[in-house]
């Protein structure tokens, strides 16, 4: 599975971007997006927005789970106190795109079925590490709100949790 990770400020800026692949079942932890369809992660991420607005006052919860889905995109959003928000991308293998709708084939590896309890809890706990990292990371005193994150540490710890959960 491929996954694109950004974080969205209060303004619908990029904060910060990260592309990375499964390191789960096998997986090599390189992202697999089609080349053709790479620049379309951004605008995937972009307008699932609006529905996380529109979401993000209907629940008290932080994490919304799967908000929308684009094809074979599947977008999962976490929000902060401060409204800055975690999106996170996810594209299964196209090989495994058949075996979701077949409810027989329900495996429990998180490349197989995006829409899984199983998913969903490896994406909420990834989205929980990299909040408690955002939040070592925007204590620093020269941090400013809306400013772009190009720490090389936050960068390592987003992927190691990447390579910890998915």
């Amino acid at each position: 599975m491929s996954y694109y990770f950004v974080i969205v400020g209060t303004e619908d800026n990029p904060l910060f971007e990260y592309e990375f692949g499964t390191s789960k079942a096998g997986g090599d932890g390189q992202a697999r997006f089609p080349e053709q369809a790479r620049h379309m992660n951004q605008f995937i991420v972009h307008s699932s927005l609006d529905i996380v607005e529109e979401v993000q006052w209907g629940t008290g919860q932080m994490y919304l789970k799967c908000v929308d889905r684009f094809y074979n995109n599947y977008v999962s959003c976490f929000l902060t106190g401060g409204n800055v928000k975690f999106m996170l991308l996810h594209q299964p293998p196209s090989s495994s795109v058949s075996s979701t709708s077949n409810p027989r084939s329900s495996t429990s590896t998180i490349a197989t079925n995006p829409m899984s309890p199983q998913t969903e809890e490896a994406v909420r706990a990834f989205m929980l590490e990299i909040y408690e990292s955002w939040v070592k990371t925007i204590m620093n005193p020269f941090y400013r709100v809306n400013m772009e994150v190009r720490s090389p540490i936050f960068r390592q710890r987003v992927a190691a949790a990447g390579r910890k959960y998915l």
